[in-house]
């Protein structure tokens, strides 16, 4: 399975602070906003990314991930020269993807609870169909909306309706089996000229193959497109963090976990960082699995 993160889009609703800066690269409280959806590639098991952001951010990229050996993975990088919606990071991955599934992250999207995971893992595990996600809020209309039956059998899901059918909106995360780069060929441009993720999903409905994993309590989903959201994912960040001592979304020690890197790789990198709070914070987790 590959990974994509879609960092592009021109931020507009955080101006001015990304009129200079590409939005995921602002940091949520101590670490850069795109390490939140790597972290949550990574929790999937996957380790062949592309990031796709707009031509005069790819350096920016590179220079804070560079090719993802320190996480144990390998990341490529695309370019989104107009954005043209969400649907459109298939077209511009497709050589990268090469006919593999998918999992497809926005970089602005923020999750965290111990029943994360396993939903991550169940949705690699489905090779058939698309999966998207359900998250309980109480204003449906701002969002994509899916509703389903007591099966969770997917019934519809619609964009921003004025009388929504759930309460259940749909994070930026999916997960697409091998055939989403052709269905993305057949869409055609909405009334603001973009390439919608919805309509892909609704693609896979008409099939019968579209599939939700609901996030119930004890998961957090932190949008971060406006000041007020950054603001309270930069606060729950903190709150979670210096409560427990354990970092939220940290990209190397996942990979540790994971074993996509040794405990010497992990040990030189916190070296590297060690006159920071990160840097003693990844030595001080190998320190902690010694002493279980």
């Amino acid at each position: 399975m590959k990974g994509i993160i879609l960092a592009g889009g021109k931020g507009s609703r955080l101006y001015p602070m990304t009129k200079a800066v590409s939005k995921p690269l602002i940091p949520i409280y101590d670490k850069p906003m795109i390490y939140y959806p790597l972290a949550v590639l990574l929790q999937a098991g996957v380790r062949e990314l592309i990031v796709i952001t707009a031509p005069a951010d790819v350096e920016a990229y590179r220079r804070l991930l560079g090719d993802g050996s320190q996480f144990g993975v390998t990341i490529e990088y695309g370019v989104q020269k107009v954005a043209r919606g969400i649907a459109d990071a298939f077209l511009i991955a497709e050589d990268f993807i090469a006919g593999d599934r998918a999992c497809l992250v926005l970089g602005d999207n923020l999750f965290y609870g111990a029943n994360f995971e396993p939903l991550l893992h169940a949705a690699v595990r489905r090779e058939r169909g698309a999966t998207v996600f359900g998250y309980p809020v109480k204003n449906p209309e701002a969002y994509g909306v899916v509703s389903f039956d007591k099966n969770h059998n997917v019934l519809s899901i619609e964009e921003k309706p004025r009388t929504p059918k759930s309460h259940y909106a749909v994070p930026g995360l999916y997960f697409y089996d091998e055939n989403a780069v052709s269905m993305a060929k057949t869409l055609t441009p909405s009334a603001r000229g973009e390439l919608e993720i919805t309509a892909l999903n609704e693609l896979y409905l008409n099939e019968g193959l579209l599939h939700v994993e609901l996030m119930e309590r004890g998961i957090a989903w932190l949008d971060t497109g406006t000041p007020e959201g950054m603001l309270n994912a930069a606060q729950y960040v903190e709150a979670v963090q210096t409560r427990q001592g354990l970092y939220i979304a940290c990209p190397e020690e996942i990979a540790w976990q994971k074993g996509f890197i040794s405990d010497a790789q992990l040990t030189a990198l916190g070296e590297e960082l060690k006159m920071t709070e990160y840097g003693q914070y990844l030595l001080r987790i190998l320190q902690m699995n010694e002493e279980k």
